[in-house]
């Protein structure tokens, strides 16, 4: 496959706040931060406070982000332009340096009062110290990974598809560009792609015969491979399927299976959308019906460089609320020396695996 990714601009196609709107969710947002001020992010009163503030949101937003979450689209994507972000410290390049968010107490709640229309705000306890506004830049020595804190082309995935409760939406929104402004956010939408895939290739596609790794960030010894047991990549209705797939770290058990997924890879690439986001941009992704990556970028840990915030919701909370520690964040799935082991939903209990054992045989 090509190391770059050619996509079709969709920021004509994003939902702007311009002037006055964009100044009232500033206030509305701030008004939260104001009387939440000292509080975690997972605090109820506080999230149901974001819930109640998002009515700030103009109209045709809302309008915008029901449809997107009752229907999605074919893209899996949805754009908004023009969100106040605030006044800003420097950069953090190490995760240490991360700021609270009542430090960018603008961008952080107005994100949430966007996020809080398609769900209910949730973290993992394994990534970012559980926060539920993550901080995504460039981290030292960290480059060349696939995960958020590198800077090389990131592969097209589903977030946290190895998970048993995966985020159905998640958002980013850009506080900073990145020096030079190449660094696209894109997304492949199985809306898009599904014409593309004959019938045969879907079929394939829905067997269980796909294995996907956990990200080190959920693994404690990074160097055991932990895969999910066998699943498809498509599943749910026929013409509106559900997608689950991470093209760097998916396995394929079969020569059909190995041969469906490349196919499916090369049509996602044939047809993803994206952009460079700049400060006040917020991309919104569907999750179970698409994947997204990034284009790679150079950083200068300069304290001015590449900044977004990240958000995830589910649609509702009750099919996890057994699964939840502190607040909204999701208890470690995998078993640590010093953690247990959160139960499974059937059909995804990870294995611990040597990464490469899984290869393709004959069923």
């Amino acid at each position: 496959m090509s190391t770059e990714f050619t996509y079709t601009d969709v920021r004509s196609a994003g939902i702007s706040l311009i002037g006055e709107e964009s100044e009232q969710l500033a206030r509305a947002a701030l008004a939260v931060a104001l009387d939440y001020r000292g509080y975690s992010l997972h605090d109820a009163g506080l999230l149901h406070a974001v819930e109640l503030a998002a009515a700030a949101l103009p109209a045709p937003v809302r309008r915008a982000l029901i449809a997107f979450r009752d229907r999605s689209n074919p893209s899996g994507c949805l754009l908004i332009t023009g969100l106040p972000v605030g006044p800003l410290p420097a950069t953090p390049d190490r995760t240490e340096d991360e700021p609270v968010w009542s430090e960018v107490p603008v961008a952080a709640i107005a994100q949430l009062m966007v996020m809080s229309v398609l769900g209910r705000s949730i973290s993992y306890s394994d990534e970012k110290s559980g926060r539920l506004v993550q901080d995504v830049c460039p981290k030292r020595g960290a480059e060349q990974r696939q995960e958020n804190s590198g800077s090389v082309l990131l592969e097209l995935h589903t977030e946290d598809g190895f998970h048993p409760n995966p985020p159905h939406f998640l958002s980013l929104i850009c506080l900073r560009a990145d020096h030079d402004e190449v660094a696209a956010t894109v997304s492949g939408g199985i809306g898009d792609v599904l014409p593309l895939l004959d019938a045969e290739t879907v079929e394939a596609l829905r067997r269980p015969e796909f294995r996907t790794r956990f990200s080190s960030s959920f693994v404690q010894d990074e160097s055991a491979g932990v895969l999910t047991a066998p699943m498809p990549v498509l599943s749910g209705s026929g013409e509106c399927p559900d997608l689950t797939v991470d093209f760097h770290a998916t396995v394929a058990m079969t020569p059909r299976a190995q041969a469906a997924l490349e196919r499916l890879e090369d049509a996602m690439r044939r047809s993803l959308k994206g952009l460079v986001l700049r400060p006040g941009d917020l991309i919104i992704l569907d999750n179970r019906r698409a994947v997204h990556g990034r284009t790679d970028f150079t950083p200068r840990y300069d304290g001015n460089d590449r900044w977004l915030r990240r958000s995830f919701v589910v649609t509702d909370l009750r099919p996890v609320n057994g699964y939840l520690g502190q607040g909204r964040s999701h208890q470690p799935v995998t078993p640590g020396h010093d953690r247990p082991a959160t139960p499974y939903v059937a059909g995804h209990v990870p294995e611990l695996v040597p990464v490469g054992a899984v290869g393709a045989v004959s069923l």
